[in-house]
């Protein structure tokens, strides 16, 4: 059974800003380093991408390589890392409904508030390449009814996503959407509308808050967060923005290195030695290890 909740409980955060509907914007993160940096400037939740995961720790494509150990290693590194609200993508669940069941038990130890799953057939791939198909909507019912049953805090979400517009069409998407919140799905996401007038119509088709991913490249028009607040939705959701600005920082800090053979503080492709060790905490560790040194004053 579920616990009370406490009023400073992150997930009890989580559960009441994306009801406000006003479009919470929320970066994601392929390691703990990236959530310091999310945390830092003070946005208010973290994602924990699959496909970020993967390129990063794997160099490989978001073609399903990573499993549970993995997404749980890393949720559970960034827990250590930030109080933020963490959102977790767990992409299919890892296999059929127990394998759902025991997925939210393990990514909730871990440290996560909520839990993404999605109806695509595995191996899965990402929401904006080409290809995807998804399962029976019978069997994706039943890892949500899993997910719901297995969560052992009241206000650990269950995110359902639907992957269905490019395999059945728009409205067979918000059709899934409807059936997955009936199922227990405390949020819904339609995966890669294709134009800005489906995006407006998901919040208004659908009665829980509202996933909005924002993919910069993908097959998703980009749209102001305001314009997405004003259409209703519960996040607006930033996936791999942080890792493509990774990937373009450090082409540039290498190839300055490539070309001149140096690189130096004065260099503005990398960030200063003191502002690593600050994101890193640095001076909490120093802190600590005083407290702890054996000539410490007891």
């Amino acid at each position: 059974m579920a616990s009370d909740s406490k009023p400073d409980d992150p997930g009890t955060t989580l559960r009441e800003k994306l009801a406000e509907r006003r479009a919470l914007l929320v970066p994601g993160a392929p390691n703990a380093l990236a959530a310091r940096i999310i945390a830092d400037l003070q946005f208010e939740a973290v994602y924990v991408t699959g496909a970020g995961i993967t390129n990063t720790y794997l160099g490989m494509p978001d073609l399903a390589f990573i499993g549970l150990n993995e997404i749980a290693q890393h949720t559970a590194a960034i827990r250590d890392a930030v109080d933020l609200p963490i959102i977790v993508d767990a992409d299919t669940g890892f296999g059929n409904a127990l394998n759902v069941r025991h997925a939210i038990r393990v990514l909730e130890r871990a440290g996560a508030n909520a839990v993404q799953i999605e109806d695509q057939v595995m191996p899965k791939r990402c929401g904006h390449f080409s290809g995807k198909e998804v399962v029976p909507i019978e069997e994706m019912l039943a890892k949500i009814a899993s997910a719901v049953d297995a969560r052992r805090h009241s206000d650990f979400l269950v995110i359902a996503r639907t992957d269905a517009r490019a395999a059945l069409g728009f409205d067979a998407a918000v059709e899934r959407a409807e059936r997955f919140i009936e199922a227990g799905a405390d949020v819904t996401f339609v995966e890669a509308p294709e134009t800005e007038e489906e995006l407006r119509r998901i919040p208004q088709l659908l009665s829980v808050p509202q996933v909005a991913n924002m993919v910069v490249g993908g097959r998703t028009p980009i749209v102001d967060h305001a314009h997405l607040a004003a259409m209703g939705f519960g996040m607006v959701l930033y996936a791999n923005a942080a890792l493509q600005g990774a990937i373009a920082g450090m082409s540039a800090a290498l190839r300055e290195l490539k070309q001149s053979g140096r690189l130096d503080e004065t260099s503005s492709s990398v960030a200063s030695f003191s502002e690593r060790q600050r994101l890193v905490r640095k001076p909490e560790f120093d802190t600590l290890e005083r407290k702890y040194s054996p000539d410490a004053p007891s």
